[in-house]
């Protein structure tokens, strides 16, 4: 639903904060204006270019009364992840959305906005919205109530079922230049370059997220965590190793008490709001963001360790210009003058591994277990002896 103040509207653009994607933004901006907002879109683009950061200003604009001002109640919860219309999907089954979780969806989708006049569900993975989960979402998709809005994203349109892909309205996003996303999260945080480069590489490219590492302490020291375990895996045997990957899973888990307190006052702050119906959807929406989240730090952690990887073939090949770590050089050199660019190729393959078994919901200790075992045997297989 559009803003009730048409002045307020024109003079509230949330779309002009998106970086890099002009196109994207003089349309959203033009739909804004005219009041004109499509009742489902699809964005289309690589990790980093800027999709969730439009998903996030786009629920500015239509449940913001001034358009998106960014100062009122609904902009901060918004900006917060916390808002209560504003539902961020992610899928919850192996590599896919389940069919309950999408009828949870259109479910909640019947019910009145908790806060605001209008309601947005964000389906962060359309490419993995298939079969019967797909089927069931397609009529919602289609006609929804006038008070919601659907935002699907993907990193192409091909991989997108056609059903759903001609129910929306698509924008296409560009590739950001590495210069251009260090220079963003560099303007947007007062980092060094060095310091958004290694952002950039720990979540992925995602510019968002590499802004969000940046101001969170116990993120930079999972990075320092898993860093240091590659640092000690030559001189460990069987015993250190279980120890290290005990290590990682503890700073994986560490924020999750801190989400799980913030989930409680969330709650406690609509249950006078919510129906019953509308509590137990944001239960189980916190649940899946808990899950998700372990799933995240896994994947950060395992992002790191590839990067170190790389930095080591880098050095191998003698292109040390490419390194992203430059504050552990001393070590990615001394490995990376040592082995065969063979070796980190395999190495490589065992962070792929357990990146895999981790979507498969494969128990993490076992898979961080077993990483770091196939890696420090592909490294390190001349140098370790065990003890045990």
């Amino acid at each position: 639903m559009a803003a009730s103040n048409s002045k307020d509207v024109a003079r509230a653009n949330p779309f002009e904060s998106i970086v890099g994607q002009s196109q994207v933004s003089r349309f959203l901006s033009e739909a804004q204006a005219e009041n004109r907002f499509s009742h489902a879109y699809l964005f289309v683009g690589p990790v980093g270019s800027g999709k969730t950061e439009t998903a996030t200003a786009l629920a500015k604009a239509r449940l913001c009364p001034s358009g998106g001002c960014g100062e009122c109640d609904h902009c901060r919860r918004i900006a917060r992840g916390t808002h209560p219309d504003v539902h961020w999907v992610e899928p919850e089954g192996i590599g896919s959305y389940l069919t309950e979780q999408i009828r949870d969806v259109i479910r909640d989708s019947t019910l009145a906005p908790i806060r605001a006049n209008h309601k947005i569900y964000i389906i962060t993975r359309a490419d993995l919205l298939r079969d019967q989960a797909a089927n069931a979402f397609l009529k919602t998709l289609e006609e929804p109530p006038a008070d919601t809005s659907f935002v699907l994203m993907s990193r192409t349109r091909d991989s997108v079922l056609p059903t759903l892909v001609s129910r929306c309205q698509t924008l296409v996003f560009r590739r950001l230049p590495d210069s251009e996303a260090i220079g963003l999260v560099c303007r947007q945080t007062g980092a060094s370059e060095q310091d958004a480069r290694i952002a950039l590489a720990t979540v992925g490219g995602s510019t968002k997220k590499a802004c969000e590492f940046l101001a969170s302490p116990s993120r930079k020291q999972r990075r320092l965590v898993a860093i240091n375990v590659m640092e000690r895996l030559g001189q460990s045997d069987s015993a250190d190793v279980l120890d290290c990957a005990s290590e990682m899973l503890q700073v994986v888990d560490a924020p999750l008490g801190e989400m799980k307190a913030k989930f409680e006052k969330e709650r406690k702050n609509n249950e006078d709001f919510m129906t019953k119906g509308a509590l137990n959807y944001l239960e189980k929406s916190q649940d899946r963001m808990l899950k998700s989240s372990t799933r995240e730090g896994l994947t950060e952690m395992l992002a790191v360790i590839r990067s170190w990887l790389r930095d080591c073939a880098a050095v191998r090949i003698g292109c040390e210009n490419l390194m992203v770590n430059d504050d552990c050089h001393y070590t990615i050199e001394k490995v990376g003058n040592q082995l065969e660019l063979e070796n980190f190729t395999l190495a490589l393959r065992a962070v792929d591994k357990a990146a895999a078994r981790i979507a498969r919901n494969v128990t993490p200790q076992l898979v961080i277990e077993t990483m770091l075992f196939d890696i420090r045997k592909v490294l390190y297989a001349g140098s370790c002896t065990d003890k045990v």
